[in-house]
């Protein structure tokens, strides 16, 4: 309060519940603080449908399919490659690693589905995300492009 203003008195009658006025005469007020919940990019029905596509993808082609959507950082291809090194069979792997934040979208394959699934394929699969993304339908294109690679890989070879 600057000099020379003047303090009006506050009933205590009309303070609301957690404030109280002090002996300087402010009124102090306690609020209960309630932590917003982070946001998610999905909802509960399309993390299923999510899971449910690659549950099908990789049972139909025998291939490991992994979702990334995250930071990829300055050199999306390097950190893409990491996310794949670190899958359990790398040889059959398929990462697609997306990045909304940086506009970057890397598909990673390995030796074996690499041989299913040619660079043009996966460069097919992009683009069809891209054109989702754009929409803002991000669980759509990551679906669309899934369902593209599956059936580019064909059935899983018999042994």
């Amino acid at each position: 309060m600057a000099s020379g203003e003047l303090v009006k008195p506050v009933d205590p009658a009309t303070l609301g519940v957690g404030e109280v006025v002090t002996n300087s005469g402010r009124v102090s007020a306690a609020r209960m603080y309630t932590p917003s919940a982070p946001s998610l990019p999905f909802t509960a029905v399309q993390l299923a449908t999510l899971d449910e596509v690659l549950t099908v993808a990789g049972r139909t082609t025998g291939l490991d399919f992994s979702v990334y959507l995250g930071a990829l950082g300055p050199d999306s291809r390097a950190k893409a490659k990491e996310l794949h090194a670190a899958t359990a069979r790398p040889a059959h792997a398929v990462v697609i690693a997306v990045s909304p934040g940086e506009r970057a979208v890397e598909i990673v394959t390995g030796e074996e589905s690499h041989r299913r699934l040619p660079d043009r394929g996966a460069k097919l699969a992009v683009m069809s995300m891209v054109a989702s993304f754009k929409e803002g339908d991000l669980v759509g294109g990551l679906v669309g492009a899934l369902r593209m690679l599956t059936d580019q890989a064909g059935h899983a070879p018999k042994s």
